[in-house]
């Protein structure tokens, strides 16, 4: 599995190999090693944008008798920010590491994959069902993982390889605090004009995510929810994380787009700073249906 040094990744990792799967376990960092040893886990240096490390980790997989009867692809990266404020070059990097990074590692993976009859459980989000102010760059990267997982799935299919997809709401790991001082640093760099139009939301967003996150599942029970998605015989297309996540992809099934707007613009509202007489700065209008 891709991106096991910490949070939702190393629990995964864990829980799979609790279940008695031998886990190659992906990790950046020589240091991220060491918490993750144990029977049935090895972690790999992989950084799922190096070409080298892709190739060997496929090579390490065809060096091993056992078949592959999974790869999950959780590495990510957070990227908040309003669209018009955020430099192409960070849009490019967050679809490098959160969809081409991915593609790349199945695209090795696959011919094992399909001698094992194996699955692909790619990880996206909430966001990638939902995106609001902010959450642009992002949750465009976790809907076109989502887009990328459906073509998958039926090109798959007839070859005896299944794709599920687990879309996580809020899960208290250090992921969404990764983001801020990036946040920060695009606020500092942005015009007077755009300070004018996206300053508060910049103020909103730190808290906004913060209270997401403390209302979350721990990593311990999405883990054993993506563990479901790789051991489930006859698997759906799709698992929730959690009851927030659950409720608005439904939801966003059936409401209008512009009803839809009014409940995450008014949950982000809420995080808005505020004047001294409690209102909000500046005043947001919401647009009926």
């Amino acid at each position: 599995m891709t991106g096991a040094s910490a949070g939702i990744g190393a629990a995964t990792a864990r829980e799979l190999a609790r279940r008695g799967f031998h886990v190659l376990a992906g990790v950046r960092r020589d240091s991220d090693r060491t918490p993750l040893q144990a029977r049935d886990i090895e972690p790999v240096i992989l950084d799922i944008t190096d070409a080298g490390h892709v190739a060997a980790l496929a090579a390490r997989v065809e060096r091993d008798p056992r078949p592959l009867r999974a790869l999950v692809n959780n590495a990510g990266v957070p990227g908040a920010g309003p669209v018009e404020v955020m430099p192409l070059s960070e849009w490019r990097r967050i679809f490098e590491v959160n969809l081409f990074g991915h593609v790349a590692v199945t695209q090795a993976l696959l011919p094992a994959l399909l001698r094992g009859n194996g699955r692909v459980v790619n990880i996206s989000s909430l966001n990638g069902k939902i995106s609001m102010a902010g959450y642009g760059p992002y949750a465009a990267s976790k809907f076109a993982m989502e887009a990328t997982s459906d073509a998958l799935r039926n090109e798959l299919a007839p070859h005896g390889v299944q794709v599920v997809v687990v879309e996580p709401g809020g899960v208290q790991t250090e992921m969404s605090r990764a983001g801020l001082a990036a946040l920060t640093r695009l606020g500092d760099g942005m015009a007077p004009e755009q300070h004018a139009r996206y300053g508060a939301l910049m103020r909103a967003i730190p808290a906004h995510v913060a209270a997401f996150t403390k209302a979350g599942v721990t990593a311990d029970v999405a883990a054993r929810r993506i563990a479901k998605a790789v051991t489930d015989r006859r698997p759906r297309t799709r698992y929730t994380i959690g009851a927030t996540a659950a409720f608005l992809i439904r939801a966003s099934r059936i409401l209008p787009d512009r009803m839809l707007d009014r409940m995450t613009t008014s949950d982000l509202r809420r995080h808005y700073p505020t004047d001294d007489r409690g209102r909000t700065t500046p005043r947001v209008p919401i647009r009926g249906a």
